[in-house]
């Protein structure tokens, strides 16, 4: 049998194995990484602020 086909054949009965998250511990993880992201936008945005002050006080 061709190896190329053996390879997909596998690999759609090891997707039919695949425990799939639910609609909800998708929207749940999306939210997670949402607050993630958006923390760590904030605190390089006040780094930037902290830092940028610096370098006007250092720098005429």
């Amino acid at each position: 049998m061709n190896p190329l086909l053996q390879y997909f054949r596998d690999a759609r009965a090891e997707l039919g194995r695949v425990t799939w998250p639910t609609r909800e511990q998708v929207i749940e993880g999306t939210q997670a990484v949402l607050v993630f992201v958006i923390a760590i936008t904030l605190v390089v945005y006040l780094y930037d602020l902290i830092f940028g002050s610096l370098v006007k006080l250092v720098l005429p």
